[in-house]
């Protein structure tokens, strides 16, 4: 129904430009987030307002999130056209859910932020020194679904780890009231959560996952499959405007955060113009996104990925990358260079 009702819209804009030279077709485009209005989703808000998605005809009005996870039954119920979601959450969540017209159609965050992040003073400096410790782990969170494949890596002994279940509003500051020795999180939100409550840069230890052994890729925007069959060409507009967002937020961060600031008034515009650049540097602007432009996979690596993934979950049928990701909606590379 919803489907329907989005085309049938599409269809009547179409319409009612054909029979004037001023009117304009635009597709209402909701787009769910996975977290609150930070730093990193400043491109997005970027792109509204520099008429982006407007060049595109489209619509686009975003929704925050509560986890990685929270997009994917959005979209697959059809009550989102397009989310921002952990590409691992949605790899488990198609495996008990084969029939769920959801897939991931572009990458984001290429190099993922996962982390288990400690505090020196208390210490944890070293995947190892996590044992014997408490660790602070909400259980929605994407980075706490990966840590077995980083416990794994990195030979863990789960067993001497007391993992304490924590909500994400209360994460950091147990961390920063030394009530948990770490916390699972991404990297670009605990750090500056904890700098904010005021636990220094400098005693905080960043355990990015991805520097420890685990291959993983992470959040990319996903779509409802019956959508992208009916609207192609709405799908690689869309997708086109989220690079040309990440592209204008490269180049111009201080626009970008007005954006942000302009939908969260609450925010700390120094604080989150630090959290996109951490999240440009370490996670979307790799080496291989200069290269190849943002948005595809590499099929070697995705490979890895869902190798160290099948070690510690029992897949009910034999994973494949195209059941996951698909790349055909995606512009040419030249549309999606960053620099």
């Amino acid at each position: 129904m919803f489907n329907r009702f989005i085309s049938a819209a599409f269809a009547a804009s179409v319409a009612m430009a054909g029979t004037s030279s001023v009117a304009i077709a635009e597709t209402d485009v909701p787009f769910a987030l996975d977290w609150k209005f930070e730093g990193p989703s400043a491109p997005y808000f970027h792109a509204i307002d520099a008429g982006i998605f407007a060049d595109a005809d489209l619509n686009v009005t975003i929704t925050e999130g509560q986890g990685s996870l929270d997009a994917i039954p959005k979209v697959a119920t059809g009550a989102f056209p397009f989310g921002f979601a952990d590409i691992n959450s949605l790899m488990r969540f198609l495996d008990q859910n084969p029939e769920a017209p959801v897939k991931a159609v572009m990458m984001i965050y290429d190099k993922p932020p996962f982390a288990v992040v400690g505090r020196k003073s208390l210490g944890v400096e070293t995947p190892k020194d996590l044992e014997g410790k408490v660790l602070g782990a909400p259980p929605p969170d994407g980075a706490w679904a990966q840590f077995p494949i980083f416990a794994a890596e990195n030979d863990l002994d789960m067993d001497a780890i007391t993992v304490e279940p924590v909500g994400f509003p209360t994460r950091e500051p147990m961390l920063a009231e030394g009530k948990v020795a770490s916390v699972t999180g991404f990297s670009f939100s605990s750090t500056l959560n904890l700098k904010r409550l005021g636990v220094p840069m400098e005693d905080q230890s960043v355990l990015l996952m991805a520097d420890y052994g685990v291959a993983l890729y992470g959040n990319a925007i996903i779509v409802n499959t019956d959508y992208a069959s009916e609207n192609p060409e709405v799908v690689t507009g869309f997708l086109t405007s989220i690079a040309a967002g990440w592209k204008g937020a490269i180049a111009d961060p201080a626009t970008a955060i007005e954006a942000l600031i302009e939908r969260n008034p609450a925010a700390d515009a120094d604080l989150e113009t630090e959290r996109l650049q951490m999240a440009i540097d370490a996670n979307v602007l790799t080496d291989y996104v200069q290269e190849n432009g943002i948005g595809g996979i590499d099929e070697e690596r995705m490979t890895t990925a869902i190798e160290q993934t099948k070690s510690v979950y029992e897949f009910s049928t034999e994973p494949e990358i195209s059941t996951y990701f698909d790349g055909s909606y995606l512009p040419a590379a030249d549309l999606r260079m960053l620099q």
